[in-house]
Formats: C-alpha cells, sequence, structure tokens
C-alpha cells in the first residue's frame, strides 16, 4: 500500500526522540502502579522481561523534538523512509478516527507518536527496545523502536511489505480508541488467558486496524485534498495478515518454548488476530469489533 505522492505531511505531528544521549533521570522514575499498567496490558512479566524498570537506574535525557523525522514532507518521502510511513500513517489515522468518533458520539483526541532509540522515558515507566512499539495509556502516547520493523521481519516472519508496517501503527492507534470508548481497562481487570480480557482488548485493537485499512484508499489529506492512500492489491492485504500472524501467542511461545500453552496468552493466536483484522476490514464498522460479546474468539 503507497501513499499518493502530492500528500502532504507535518513532521510535528511526531515527536523524534531517536540517538539522544543518556543521563540521569530526573525526579526518580514513576511508581510500580503506572508501570503495572504495561506488564498488564502485554503480559506478565514484561517489566522484568522486556527492559522496563521502575526509574531507579540512567534513563535517557528528554528534549525538544527533532531530527530526521523533519526531513518528511510528502506521500513520496512516505514511499521511500519508514519514519516519513509511521508519520503519514498517523495522520491517515487521525483523519479517519475523527469522523469515525464523532459518529458514535465520541470526541477523538490525537494520541503522540514518539519515536526513539534505546530507551525512553514514557508515563507508563522507562523502556527499552525490546518492548517493541506500545501504547501508554497515562500519557496517551505511541513509541516506536524503528529497529523493531527489521526485527518483525528477521525474528517473527511477518512480510517487509508497507501495510504490515502500517498494521503495526494503527494497532497501537486502536489502543488509543480503546481507551477513549473505556474498554482498554478490560486488560488490567484480566490479563491473561485464552479468553482473557486481555486477549480480547488486542484482538479488538486488531480489528480497529482492520477497520482504518477498510476505510484508508479514502480518507483525503486535509492539505492535498487527495486520498492518503492509493488503491492497494491482495498482496498489500497478505502484508498485513502477515504481520498479525506473526505475533501472535502461539506462534511466539511455539517458537521460544516448542510448545503452546493458551493459559498464557496476553494477545491472542496468529489466527485469531488475523480474523479479527480481516473483520474489520471487511465490516469497516465499530460494531462488528466488540470482541467483549463474541462467544467465540476463533469466529468473529
Amino acid at each position: 500500500m503507497s501513499f499518493n505522492d502530492n500528500v502532504q505531511l507535518d513532521p510535528s505531528r511526531v515527536s523524534d526522540r531517536r540517538g539522544r544521549g543518556r543521563g540521569a533521570a530526573v525526579g526518580g522514575g514513576v511508581g510500580g502502579g503506572l508501570l503495572l499498567i504495561l506488564s498488564l496490558i502485554f503480559g506478565p512479566g514484561v517489566v522484568d522481561e522486556l527492559g522496563l524498570d521502575d526509574g531507579s537506574g540512567t534513563t535517557q535525557e528528554q528534549g525538544t523534538a527533532g531530527g530526521a523525522i523533519s526531513a518528511c514532507r510528502s506521500g513520496a518521502d512516505a514511499n521511500e523512509q519508514l519514519d516519513c510511513r509511521i508519520l503519514a500513517t498517523a495522520e491517515s489515522l487521525d483523519s479517519f478516527w475523527a469522523p469515525a468518533l464523532e459518529q458514535v458520539g465520541v470526541t477523538y483526541t490525537q494520541p503522540g507518536v514518539v519515536l526513539f532509540s534505546g530507551r525512553e522515558n514514557t508515563g507508563c515507566g522507562t523502556a527499552t527496545s525490546a518492548v517493541g512499539p506500545f501504547y501508554c495509556p497515562a500519557d496517551e502516547q505511541t513509541y516506536y523502536d524503528t529497529a523493531f520493523f527489521d526485527d518483525l521481519v528477521t525474528r517473527f516472519g511477518a512480510s517487509s511489505g508497507p501495510l504490515a508496517q502500517e498494521y503495526v501503527v494503527a494497532h497501537e492507534f486502536g489502543h488509543h480508541i480503546q481507551n477513549l470508548i473505556g474498554t482498554l481497562g478490560a486488560a488490567q481487570q484480566d490479563p491473561q488467558g485464552a479468553e482473557s480480557g486481555g486477549v480480547r482488548v488486542e484482538l479488538q485493537a486488531d480489528c480497529l486496524a482492520g477497520m482504518w485499512a477498510a476505510h484508508a484508499v479514502s480518507v483525503p489529506d486535509p492539505e492535498s485534498g487527495e486520498p492518503f492512500l492509493r488503491p492497494f492489491s491482495d498482496t498489500d492485504l497478505r502484508d498485513a495478515l502477515s504481520a498479525a500472524a506473526s505475533v501472535g501467542d502461539d506462534r511466539i511461545q511455539e517458537s521460544m518454548t516448542g510448545q503452546v500453552d493458551p493459559e498464557g496468552w496476553t494477545h491472542g493466536s496468529s489466527a485469531q488476530r488475523q480474523a479479527w483484522f480481516s473483520q474489520g476490514y471487511e465490516t469497516g464498522d465499530l460494531a462488528s469489533c466488540d470482541t467483549f460479546a463474541a462467544t467465540d474468539l476463533d469466529r468473529p
């Protein structure tokens, strides 16, 4: 899926914090309650195993936004550079979700979009690249270490196509939409297991990503008036489904331990993640993404 070349991008939409120096944390860090938010959303043990800490060590200094993202000005740039593609996808998502939520009486607020490398302070704790892309509800920002997108292909076996990358951004925005409509908290109340609230939250975010994809080729850029994205092919759609499948709990468990344990699931199986993305894509309707009402998560 490619962006139309004349689409105009606003680099200020993204905070580019890559390549910052490290320094002592100012103020000591955040409490365990906020770290627990990520632990519950992303699965037990994430604080210890995926690089989060409580602020007691050194962290990356904050500063003004800026950097390579400033060169991202057009859809043509998004077709050439990953960081520009993240920016363009975020602007497309903004333009889709504002009117989509207005139709159901919810006011859309833009989530932050932060690019970082190595280590970054967040409202949910100090994160390292090992976490992968994530949404922090405490500061309402989405975070991306662009190196993850290489890992998505080399470690997880996803396609390297652009819609695979755009799906990741759309999924994280999906968590922000859940925060606005009030479903995100289910991951904290029931974080683990094949039928858990945590799995239902993740599958709903996949469905919301599919909703965006369903409308993406008709959502116009406010500046140029052109649709953000060109019509996409069956190959593009397979790229997105490849990314969804690559991060299924069953596939990751089997690759790491040789076994599949549904009781330890926090995100859903590969087949479920593909099915719910397809559900959003095929219906384009928010009501169809109600994973909490589903009696069979395998068949939306």
